[in-house]
């Protein structure tokens, strides 16, 4: 039994965290159909496959992840630190696009 198998709905429902739009990966959509995803930090490429499958009904082609460092803040004089996250791009199959829109809850 693989690993992405033994992995529950529950957990696959909350690896992705939110769609992760700016320009850069607007230009990835429309260029190569590829979508980015803030995830858990703690999910595997498989996790982030088998959650884009499951959540949009599409075919991942590849998936590619990099965790971004938190940035250094200041709040009067005290110095601070956001989280750092991780985030998967995602390429989809030729033919398949996701519709953030759709998915509103």
């Amino acid at each position: 039994m693989s690993a992405v198998a033994k992995l529950t709905q529950e957990r696959l429902i909350n690896v992705l965290v939110a769609p992760h739009v700016t320009e850069k990966t607007a230009t990835a959509m429309q260029d190569s159909n590829q979508y980015a995803f803030r995830v858990r930090r703690d999910a595997s490429k498989p996790d982030i496959k088998a959650a884009v499958e499951l959540m949009f009904q599409v075919k991942v082609h590849s998936v590619n992840v990099a965790i971004e460092p938190g940035k250094v803040r200041r709040l009067g004089k005290t110095r601070g630190r956001t989280q750092d996250f991780k985030k998967a791009y995602v390429r989809l199959a030729p033919g398949q696009t996701i519709d953030y829109e759709a998915r509103k809850a």
